[in-house]
């Protein structure tokens, strides 16, 4: 049988959603970006602590799971990817988790914070969400390496705004940071930028690539200078994707930058994210370092495809008391 809860569950979806205003971007202040620098072993030690300092149980550990539905971008990134699979990715968007479990818990309605695929994908994507609000959200500009022409690049994010993308993640020539060539960066970054008009802008640092977190944190802060709407750590097809040492690197930029400018940039890591605990340590993260702002899904996403399914198992176990197979949470 499925019990409800106690109505601490409705707590998720309390927080306004809120529209904040787009990142503008400011001239590039190289004194600025000079001066970046990460201590390391403090960063991979507070890093360490992360996953045993937040302990979320019951009812709160549920409102917590139902909170990170709402922020992920559910993605399908393969070369076989078909319409046929994007439609049914799609379907999951609209109804994440089976929808008797939803009524049990007090939340019908809820769907993921966007769906993500390649520009080829975008067209069939917009006609599936078609009469909702999930975003589509395409991987542009040569992904995942980012090595195509930048002419190209720039058509590509032109060709997915046009097919109906509201969201446009990019991926940054990994040389400009290993080159330490910032000026080329942030003229990259602006162009990008500009070529998605409209749409919102994620800049992919490919963080496993470029070597160093003073690297990481010094690239965050360029794209954010060039407009970036938000920074994200991976496209998840590199060796080494979103780690916590990276990601506190990412959100302590974000807070500078904030502090400076007072323009708030969201943060979506993605890759190996895969577990509901892992979704839990990284929203304890971001409500500790950033605030409550920040655990909505104009600041926060997670790019995942895997993490839905065990988070839909959690919420079962947590209504029945046991943990069902996989494969009745299927993806769509």
């Amino acid at each position: 049988m499925l019990t409800h809860p106690s109505p601490v569950v409705t707590a998720t979806d309390r927080l306004p959603q809120v529209r904040h205003p787009r990142n503008p971007g400011m001239p590039l202040d190289l004194d600025w970006v000079a001066g970046v620098q990460a201590n390391t072993p403090a960063i991979e030690r507070r890093a360490a602590t992360l996953p045993g300092r937040r302990s979320v149980k019951k009812d709160w550990q549920a409102a917590w799971l139902l909170k990170a539905i709402t922020l992920i971008d559910l993605t399908t990134l393969s070369g076989d990817d078909t319409e046929g699979r994007v439609q049914r990715l799609c379907a999951k968007a609209r109804q994440p988790v089976r929808a008797e479990l939803l009524a049990a818990l007090g939340m019908p309605g809820i769907t993921t914070g966007a769906v993500c695929v390649y520009h080829e994908m975008v067209p069939a994507a917009v006609r599936a969400l078609e009469g909702t609000s999930i975003p589509v959200a395409a991987v542009s500009t040569g992904f995942p390496a980012g090595l195509s022409p930048l002419r190209l690049r720039i058509a590509e994010i032109g060709e997915s705004v046009a097919a109906g993308a509201r969201e446009i993640d990019i991926v940054i020539s990994r040389r400009h940071v290993l080159t330490q060539n910032w000026q080329a960066l942030y003229d990259e970054m602006a162009e990008m930028r500009a070529a998605c008009g409209e749409a919102h802008v994620k800049a992919i640092l490919a963080t496993g690539e470029l070597g160093t977190l003073r690297n990481v944190a010094r690239a965050s802060l360029v794209c954010m200078m060039a407009g970036a709407d938000f920074i994200k750590t991976s496209t998840g097809k590199e060796s080494v994707n979103a780690t916590l040492p990276v990601s506190l690197t990412m959100i302590r930029a974000i807070r500078a930058y904030q502090d400076r400018t007072g323009i708030k940039v969201g943060y979506k890591p993605a890759g190996g994210i895969s577990k509901a605990k892992d979704a839990l340590v990284y929203l304890s993260l971001m409500k500790d370092e950033l605030g409550l702002p920040w655990l909505q899904p104009d600041l926060f996403r997670f790019g995942a495809s895997s993490l839905l399914g065990d988070i839909e198992r959690q919420l079962e176990h947590f209504l029945t008391g046991r943990y069902s197979a996989a494969n009745r949470h299927p993806m769509g």
